[in-house]
Order: structure tokens, then sequence, then C-alpha cells
């Protein structure tokens, strides 16, 4: 009995429903399984990249969404924690996608506040494994959140918009790609 309270419980808070539609996250610059661009890759640490954030589109988001939250992530990273590339939050609830260069040209939906990566700087940082590694796996989160705003600014480390982020998660879709070098 208790296992189904839990599950029930799990369902309302995720806004898990039979008739809900999954939520999905496509990308015109990232393929999933396939190796991320030159685009897309850090021009630092060693790596030739442009820096590019990518173009992301979302859909099926619950009704009950308040804004969405982006979360990049490298969990190969040698760190015992992996690497944040990219934090975006306070994304409006109409929102549906972030076009390619966003971060870089601040062409972010109005209001979406950009967290600090790993590399030290707000705004997106890409893929820069270090050499020698297999290649790692770079994975793309978008966030249905159940609330408007997070109260944090955008000096706030990625772990951190990460806790809040998952703390208030409603729904969420990934792209994974690779890249070694």
């Amino acid at each position: 009995m208790r296992f189904i309270t839990a599950v029930l419980f799990a369902a309302s808070v995720f806004g898990a429903t039979a008739a809900q539609a999954e939520m999905k996250l496509t990308s015109k610059d990232l393929a999933a399984g396939k190796s991320m661009a030159d685009a897309q890759v850090f021009n630092s640490f060693g790596c030739a990249g442009e820096n590019i954030s990518p173009e992301l589109t979302w859909s099926g988001a619950p009704e009950a969404t308040k804004s969405f939250a982006i979360m990049a992530y490298d969990p190969d990273a040698p760190t015992g924690s992996g690497w944040w590339h990219w934090s975006v939050f306070n994304i409006p609830a109409d929102a549906s996608k972030v076009a390619t260069g966003a971060s870089g040209d601040k062409k972010l939906p109005a209001g979406a506040v950009e967290g600090r990566t790993d590399f030290g700087m707000s705004g997106y940082d890409g893929a820069c494994p270090p050499a020698g590694d297999q290649p790692h796996h770079y994975q793309f989160t978008v966030y249905a959140l159940s609330v408007d705003k997070f109260p944090l600014p955008e000096t706030v480390p990625a772990a951190m918009v990460g806790f809040y982020v998952r703390a208030n998660t409603l729904a969420k879709a990934s792209v994974e790609v690779t890249y070694g070098r």
C-alpha cells in the first residue's frame, strides 16, 4: 500500500497523468546520439570551437507549467561531479524555443537568466573534454517548472540552479550528444 501511495504522490507532484502528452525536445543543431558540431564546442582550454549555444525547441509541457529551465551537463567530466555547461532559468511559460546563438547574442526569451557554468562564466560554454578521453556525453535538458521564477542572480552556479530545478520539475525532455578530441 505504501508503494502505491508513493507512486500516486510522485505522479501528482510531477504532473503525470494518463492523458498528458510526453514532453519532447528537438534541435536543429544537436542530433541525439551523434557527435556535437564544432559550432557548439568551447573555444578555450585547448578547444577550438565556435562556442555557439544550440537551438532547442520543446513541446508537450504540462498545462500547469509556469516557467522553463535549460540545463546542459557532462556526466563524464573527470571531476567526481560532472561539468555544467549551461543553465538558463526563468524562461516564461509561453516560450517553446531558444534560437541558435541566443546565449551569445542575448536573444533568450524576455526575463530568462543564465547562471554560471563550471568554466566560471554566465552563459553557454560548449564541450571541451580532456584530450585523449573517450567521447563525453552532453545532456541538454529542458524542464517544465511549477514556479514562475527562481530568486537567483546570474552569478549563481549551475549546481544551485539544478537544486531549484529538481525541486520544482513537472516534466522534462532531453537530447544527448557526444564529443571527444
